[in-house]
């Protein structure tokens, strides 16, 4: 109960109401913050979608023989085809896609700069001019945001292989997605391509370089060839995708 006061005597709120009002807070901010986090935490997976989404995009356009760009090196292969790392390259433009002023690294540490990077994922992301993908060009490996298909890279038996536009005609196939890449840097492996294992033995057994990034209120992000891209907790375990599909 307050204590009464009058005259000149200031009012004054007892210990006890006090606590009482602190609980009251700390239970409303207890209230609001998960609630809170889950809006921030879906606010960062939209925009995360949306720069999947371009990505997608991006390849159609890459693939397709009337709109696509120039291939850079793989102009020279025949059947309009081309190595998925082609493409990658030209999105983080290095190799012979280098866009970024005079010198041999880049260090992108704002995501408005490069479009394949995740609101979740921290840390700087370096580019190294002349340098392929897959020798490299990217890293650190815990800065990578996203990983792009290996299947339409490589064969399970190690063979390097290319894409053909009709690869846009496999809409359940998925083309990249949220990756861990801490958990490829610990294995000692690139972020830059995985794929699961499925059973074979070969390059991809025992889903050695399967780590995808379950970052988004414990689900990742996929894009898959017809441009859509959907959320999943259980990538392996959903209906219809197609992660068998492998390019020739």
């Amino acid at each position: 109960m307050r204590q009464k006061c009058g005259g000149s005597r200031r009012c004054a709120f007892t210990l006890v109401e006090t606590l009482v009002t602190i609980s009251i807070i700390a239970v409303l901010v207890s209230l609001v913050a998960p609630m809170l986090a889950k809006t921030i935490g879906t606010a960062r997976s939209f925009r995360c979608q949306m720069a999947l989404r371009s990505a997608a995009f991006d390849f159609a356009l890459f693939a397709d023989d009337q709109l696509g760009p120039r291939r850079g090196d793989d102009s020279r292969l025949s059947g309009n085809r081309f190595h998925l790392e082609t493409f990658q390259e030209s999105l983080y433009g290095v190799d012979e896609f280098w866009r970024w002023d005079a010198g041999t690294r880049m260090v992108i540490e704002e995501e408005g700069l490069m479009p394949l990077r995740c609101s979740e994922v921290s840390g700087p992301l370096t580019l190294v001019s002349r340098t392929p993908c897959s020798s490299g060009a990217v890293g650190p490996a815990a800065a990578v945001s996203y990983s792009f298909n290996a299947r339409l890279d490589r064969s399970d038996e190690g063979a390097r292989v290319t894409v053909s536009p009709d690869a846009l005609d496999r809409a359940d196939v998925p083309l990249l997605w949220d990756v861990d890449g801490v958990e490829a840097q610990a294995r000692g492996v690139s972020p830059i391509f995985s794929a699961p294992g499925l059973g074979t033995t070969g390059a991809y057994r025992d889903d050695r370089v399967w780590f995808p990034g379950l970052r988004h209120n414990g689900a990742g992000n996929f894009a898959f060839m017809d441009g859509r891209v959907e959320a999943s907790g259980r990538p392996l375990a959903e209906p219809g995708w197609d992660w068998s599909y492998a390019a020739r």
